[in-house]
């Protein structure tokens, strides 16, 4: 991985140390978050739902208990991740997602199960803001997307494997050990995360002093270019915080609804078995990764955001929409485009949050990124929740597809009214 060649305001060239050794911790470490918070979707498709009699909308209700705790301490965590330290929050957090994402498997109950996903959402809340908070310590703006980006990246990529992985180990054992087997790297994960990482550069033994001065100089000017906030209600009062909050919250209702639930439609419209619907929907993920690496690229090169978000929100609604008029009976016709809807509503988030630090100084920006993830959290429930209600109650998938088309729509105008924070050099050409 390199950067761009970037240099603080004393001429020395910021190098690339960081990326090699911090990209691919933020990547595992939001990949196996990722992991356990989505292979529920897995289990009910792959014989979970039949076996504890889970209805449609009991199954909605359990795999949406995850965001209602996600919502709750997403600030209290990202304020503790700026104050105190990331590095003590995400190592704590992995021993206890990985623990309890292990006992699902272990579970008889659908009361439990509610329990035990609502406290997965309590350790992972402030997986997010925190690591987002952390590459704001690390990463220049000009580098930030793409910095991002492989953070996110978990996101899709653990989905990628996840769908084929799980599916087949449900094959060749059943759903419990799915879920025993694949909470235990977390727990091993955090003694990995612990020794690697340092929460500031200053901190890093292993970091070149000249690359150490140089990132440090420059994110402090940065930060003295931004405007003073005096404190979280004048920052969560702002402008942008609010549209962003209420644009995240519509965003993440199309991404949740399609995430928790394609193994099942796949499943349903293809009458493959839960191994091979599992490696077809792995397939939308592929494009996602691509998507996600190229627009964060342009992003930084540009030095702007948001005309690298809004677009692909408009084209996943459309996507969306072409899907629901062609319908289940022309399943791969619809697949087709419900890849293009998947790549589309992933492309934006490296450049997404990589703006947030931009217009708010440190001393707010991490508990902004968490109110703003908080109402995506609420757009998860919603979307896991309504897309799981409404193929139960319908008996089809064409009510939630318009849900998410909708959405997605929505999404993109509210994204149209961000402004652009007046540091960011949006007319500076690409270099």
């Amino acid at each position: 991985m390199t950067t761009s060649d970037l240099r603080a305001d004393s001429g020395a060239t910021i190098g690339t140390q960081r990326w090699a050794r911090l990209l691919p911790i933020v990547f595992i470490t939001y990949s196996l978050a990722y992991l356990d918070r989505s292979n529920f979707s897995i289990g009910i498709a792959g014989g979970m739902a039949e076996e504890l009699e889970i209805t449609p909308a009991v199954s909605a209700l359990i795999g949406a208990a995850f965001f209602l705790g996600y919502f709750a301490f997403q600030i209290p965590g990202a304020i503790y991740a700026e104050r105190r330290s990331v590095r003590s929050l995400i190592f704590w957090s992995l021993l206890a997602w990985g623990v309890l994402a292990s006992v699902q498997g272990l579970l008889s109950s659908a009361t439990a199960l509610i329990v035990v996903r609502f406290l997965i959402g309590v350790v992972e809340a402030a997986v997010l803001p925190a690591m987002v908070i952390f590459l704001s310590h690390w990463f220049t703006s000009r580098e930030r997307g793409r910095a991002n980006t492989f953070l996110i990246l978990g996101n899709p990529v653990t989905v990628l494997w996840l769908t084929v992985v799980s599916g087949f180990l449900i094959e060749a054992t059943d759903w419990r050990w799915m879920f025993i087997i694949e909470g235990l790297p977390a727990v091993a994960w955090a003694f990995v995360f612990r020794a690697m990482v340092s929460d500031h550069p200053q901190q890093a033994t292993w970091l070149d002093p000249a690359e150490r001065d140089a990132v440090v100089e420059q994110i402090d000017q940065e930060q003295r270019a931004l405007t003073p906030v005096k404190g979280y209600g004048e920052a969560f009062r702002s402008r942008n915080v609010i549209l962003l909050s209420l644009q995240y919250f519509l965003w993440s209702v199309g991404v949740y609804g399609f995430v928790f639930w394609l193994p099942s439609i796949v499943k349903a419209a293809s009458g493959e078995g839960i191994g091979m619907s599992g490696l077809i929907s792995a397939i939308p993920y592929v494009l996602a990764v691509v998507l996600m690496v190229l627009n964060s690229r342009a992003s930084d090169r540009a030095g702007t955001r948001g005309r690298f978000v809004w677009p692909w929100l408009l084209i996943g609604a459309v996507a969306f929409y072409g899907s629901y008029l062609l319908g289940p009976d022309q399943f791969w016709l619809s697949f087709i485009l419900l890849t293009l809807a998947g790549g589309a509503m992933y492309a934006p988030y490296g450049p997404y949050f990589a703006q947030i630090p931009e217009f708010l100084p440190r001393n707010v920006a991490g508990a902004a990124i968490a109110l703003i993830n908080s109402f995506g959290a609420l757009g998860g429930f919603a979307g896991s929740y309504l897309v799981g209600w409404l193929n139960g109650t319908t008996g089809s998938t064409d009510a939630s597809f318009l849900l998410m088309a909708g959405c997605l729509a929505l999404a993109a105008v509210v994204m149209l009214l961000v402004k652009a924070p007046a540091a960011e050099p949006a007319s500076e050409p690409a270099r």
